[in-house]
């Protein structure tokens, strides 16, 4: 039985967060048992920001993380975008087939060129890249977050309209999964906002590679409320702190909230935190470990890049070509 294809990409840029890794990559390690996953560095996407020095370093960062996490680079494919050339080559011919209009419409782009009238035009025509990195593998399935929803949809616009122009299925009609792990993760000091990792105010965000320091005082000062007595259960309009801890809680010990209400039907908010402290400390501290015993090889990390680039770019090769054979622009049919 052929496996259904699934495409996720993460940028190298920054720290990664326990937001990124409940939204994201819980399920990386979920479906690399059950579908053909194509999981990719986006380098090149984290161009759009110009301050590239430290990509080298992010890209070995962000690789050790999936690794200490329990990616299995043999059982997916996990790559570097910017080693797999095809995916710049079908992005120009994107660029043909997508109306200014519609990139010009992408929220993103409007809340970035709002406060930057300066904006590279890489911001603008981001989505059109990510569409070339999910077509070109034929995908069935792409992992996101809720705000990349709109991109994937200008994906599936672009792949219908060239299906349509040249009466024929060049391109599989993608669709997304959204994360089934409690939706989004929200700041620790403003639960209304998601957590990001370029946040200004780090006590906001719980990164994957914080110290027990660091995690005690961000989680010690996150926003709760004022009801007493107090009631721990999941409720997002009116406790959006406590819904968000709990959240985060459910995901990192793979309880239901249900049984979480349950447990602490009596607790203080201070208790209530400092078993939460101890329970993400426990879960991040294994992490962290088999963190630094990985980022210390960098020549086996190097070389586990380049062992995903030969396996993807054997797919992308013969995938690229037979989109240029489909749209008649192979003309001397040349492999």
């Amino acid at each position: 039985m052929i496996k259904k294809i699934i495409f996720s990409a993460i940028q190298p840029t920054g720290k990664l967060t326990i937001g990124h890794y409940i939204g994201v990559l819980k399920n990386w390690l979920k479906y690399q048992n059950i579908y053909e996953c194509f999981f990719c560095i986006a380098d090149l996407h984290s161009w759009t920001n110009v301050v590239n020095n430290k990509i080298k370093k992010n890209i070995y960062d962000i690789l050790s993380i999936l690794l200490a996490l329990g990616l299995n680079y043999k059982k997916c494919n996990i790559f570097l975008q910017s080693d797999i050339v095809e995916h710049l080559k079908l992005y120009w011919l994107l660029n043909c087939y997508t109306y200014t209009g519609e990139l010009f419409r992408m929220t993103q782009f409007k809340s970035k060129i709002k406060n930057n009238k300066n904006l590279n035009c890489g911001w603008l025509n981001y989505p059109i890249l990510m569409s070339s990195d999910i077509l070109l593998y034929y995908t069935n399935y792409v992992l996101i977050g809720d705000d990349q929803i709109q991109h994937i949809e200008l994906t599936k616009n672009i792949s219908k309209r060239i299906n349509y122009l040249y009466k024929n299925n060049i391109f599989n009609i993608p669709k997304y999964i959204l994360s089934n792990n409690g939706s989004k993760i929200m700041s620790l000091l403003n639960p209304n906002l998601k957590m990001s990792k370029s946040d200004i105010n780090k006590n906001n965000v719980i990164y994957l590679l914080d110290s027990y320091k660091n995690i005690k005082f961000k989680i010690n000062n996150s926003i709760t409320d004022s009801q007493y007595p107090p009631k721990i259960i999941f409720d997002k309009i009116n406790k959006p702190g406590i819904s968000n801890l709990l959240n985060i809680f459910s995901n990192i010990k793979n309880v239901s909230i249900n049984i979480l209400e349950k447990k602490f039907i009596n607790f203080s908010y201070k208790n209530f935190k400092n078993i939460f402290i101890y329970e993400i400390k426990k879960f991040l501290k294994d992490i962290q470990k088999k963190y630094i015993l990985i980022r210390n090889k960098e020549k086996k990390l190097k070389k586990i890049l380049l062992y995903g680039k030969l396996k993807v770019k054997k797919y992308a090769k013969k995938n690229f070509f037979k989109i240029l054979y489909n749209m008649n622009i192979n003309y001397l049919n040349l492999s």
